[in-house]
């Protein structure tokens, strides 16, 4: 490596400012997961009570069902989130354990391989040799777990902050809904709840267009579209309930 380049490239960040920002990748994961667990509270939630709100008017019924669905869902996804993610942190420690075990039996044949992956990446065969003896001296476990495995070893998933944030993501985006069915008159409570909705909706798919470098507007429309269509059918099916008496 030239003296102004010291550090390889990871080869999943594909520059210089990424491999130097500390996780920026993972960063922008967890924003992105952030901004997903929200959108499900608020459409989740939404949805409840605004169900319920076709049936009834009465704020404690109202407040019970939110704060119900709140609860239950924040629980849910928090506890799916962990059990998701210890997985996928068992499945990288097995495969970096492997890894290890072939280094050691075998330093020769990995060093191929090696040369090899990287000889797919569009790197000549003569300096891909080059490539792979140097990672493999600084540190082959990281230079196969990089390239051969796309882990990063100091950046193992961790299951307690994926469900921390789930849970925190989905309670902030639930309690929108709630305090916009239970605060208002009742008069006005449902179209207040609706516009809150849709406008955090839309919100939610901009930021999530703008993190993916996406088209912003149609990420938008589906968002808020389907947060009116599942609020339209609940609030249907809520009325239909509550004029049968059911």
């Amino acid at each position: 490596m030239s003296p102004q380049n010291p550090e390889p490239v990871s080869p999943r960040t594909g520059g210089h400012d990424e491999a130097h920002g500390g996780g920026l990748g993972s960063r922008l994961n967890w924003l992105r997961a952030a901004v997903l667990g929200a959108n499900d509270g608020i459409v989740s939630t939404a949805g409840l009570v605004v169900g319920v709100a076709g049936a009834t008017d009465e704020r404690s019924a109202l407040l019970t069902a939110g704060l119900a669905g709140l609860l239950a869902g924040s629980m849910s996804m928090a506890a799916g989130e962990y059990v998701s993610v210890s997985t996928q942190r068992d499945s990288e420690k097995a495969a970096l354990a492997l890894e290890k075990r072939e280094l050691a039996t075998e330093p020769q044949a990995e060093l191929v391989e090696l040369t090899e992956l990287l000889e797919g990446k569009g790197i000549r065969r003569d300096l891909a040799r080059e490539v792979a003896e140097q990672l493999t001296a600084h540190d082959a476990l990281r230079a196969h777990a990089e390239v051969e495995l796309g882990i990063d070893p100091d950046e193992l998933t961790n299951p307690w902050h994926a469900a921390g944030a789930s849970f925190l993501a989905f309670t902030a985006g639930a309690l929108l809904p709630l305090l916009a069915i239970v605060l208002p008159p009742a008069a006005h409570r449902l179209w207040i709840t609706v516009a809150a909705v849709l406008t955090a909706l839309a919100l939610c798919g901009w930021s999530s267009a703008r993190m993916g470098a996406a088209p912003a507007g149609r990420a938008v429309l589906r968002n808020a579209g389907g947060g009116a269509l599942a609020m339209g059918v609940t609030y249907a099916a809520g009325t239909l309930l509550g004029a049968t008496g059911v």
